[in-house]
């Protein structure tokens, strides 16, 4: 089914484009959120009224897009992850996680727009990761990731530290003795009845 698109849409094309889409996305998808609408003679004429408004908002996204590309390069990302000896990460480092960096830098990117290598980066070490801004413009992000090493040695003698701190407290507290557990509160008397 053909379509002409009213947005931008990821991956398919930009507001203007005709493109050709499988049935069930155009209809299940693109028409009840209004991002396309069928290719018809009537919808081509008013696109063709609104081409002059379309091509003034590509020509501005395209020098956004170049600002923001020498911004985005200018920035390092860092991030610390818990790992082993080897350099290997315990977890990974996702676009989302890329996406949440740039969010707090005042950045506000699609996580779908983020390319990190393989998906995911699961060691430590420098990376380039790609940011598609608009039509064919790319950023490259650096990100820097660290990996955490927690010894081992270090974990024992904090557990050990720990288990003496506990011995200890336990040896200084006073022994209560078993009799005052079985004591209980004495139980109230029955109140006198009075005769009447």
């Amino acid at each position: 089914m053909k379509v002409i698109l009213n947005q931008d849409v990821l991956e398919l094309g930009e507001e203007g484009d005709i493109k050709e889409v499988a049935d069930g996305y155009a209809r299940n998808f693109l028409f009840p959120k209004k991002m396309a609408v069928a290719h018809t003679k009537q919808n081509l004429a008013l696109l063709e009224h609104r081409r002059g408004e379309i091509e003034t908002r590509k020509e501005t996204k395209r020098q956004d897009a170049k600002g923001l590309k020498e911004r985005l390069e200018a920035e390092e990302i860092k991030f610390s992850v818990p790992a082993g000896e080897n350099g290997k990460l315990f977890g990974s480092v996702s676009n989302a996680m890329v996406g949440s960096e740039l969010e707090k830098r005042g950045y506000q990117i699609d996580k779908k727009r983020i390319e990190v290598p393989d998906h995911t980066i699961r060691s430590a070490g420098n990376f380039k990761v790609r940011i598609r801004l608009y039509e064919k413009e790319e950023a490259i992000v650096k990100v820097v990731v660290e990996g955490v090493v927690e010894s081992h040695v270090g974990r024992k003698e904090a557990s050990a530290s720990h288990k003496e701190s506990r011995a200890r407290k336990e040896a200084a507290a006073p022994a209560a003795p078993v009799e005052a557990e079985a004591k209980a509160a004495p139980a109230e008397a029955p109140a006198p009845q009075s005769e009447a």
